[in-house]
């Protein structure tokens, strides 16, 4: 038996938060500890990132947004290969760690499937960060330049040969 999963529609929003906010009724695991405090997922995630990093609350807004449109980008494009500096980097793991609402993430936006998160050990240094921001911006995101710029050749060492990984 053959079974095809359809590649799931781009979406049209581009707003990082209202994409986070709108996994909540997707997450179906250990829902005490994600929604027990009455955050948003935004603002849970913020907070989150606050507690396990120093920064203050415009800092981490910006990272976890552009972290957001990464892993979107990554999931809408996933022959096109993408990869992010050590800044945006700690919003994607912030995401991947937040296993509940990682998997609300996959569920609505990647159609169910895991996307899984292997680094190689070595940072690349080929200017991908830049590469990807460019892309991310011709895709309607309104990227943090800064952000992608501050780590523009020391990107993430992310599989560029597995489409469901970042």
């Amino acid at each position: 038996m053959t079974v095809a999963l359809e590649r799931p529609a781009a979406t049209s929003i581009r707003n990082p938060q209202e994409l986070l906010n709108a996994v909540a009724p997707h997450i179906t695991e250990l829902t005490v500890n994600v929604f027990d405090s009455g955050m948003a997922l935004w603002d849970r995630e913020i907070a989150l990132l606050l507690r396990d990093h120093t920064m203050v609350r415009d800092m981490a807004e910006r990272i976890l947004g552009n972290a957001v449109m990464y892993v979107m980008g990554s999931i809408e494009n996933p022959d096109v290969h993408l990869g992010v500096g050590k800044l945006v980097d700690i919003g994607v793991h912030q995401l991947i760690l937040d296993t509940p609402v990682w998997w609300g993430i996959c569920r609505l936006y990647n159609g169910g499937r895991f996307k899984h998160h292997a680094p190689f050990i070595e940072r690349r240094r080929d200017g991908l960060c830049l590469r990807t921001g460019d892309f991310l911006r011709s895709q309607g995101w309104p990227i943090d330049e800064e952000l992608w710029a501050i780590d523009g050749t020391d990107c993430s060492p992310c599989d560029d040969k597995v489409p469901d990984s970042h």
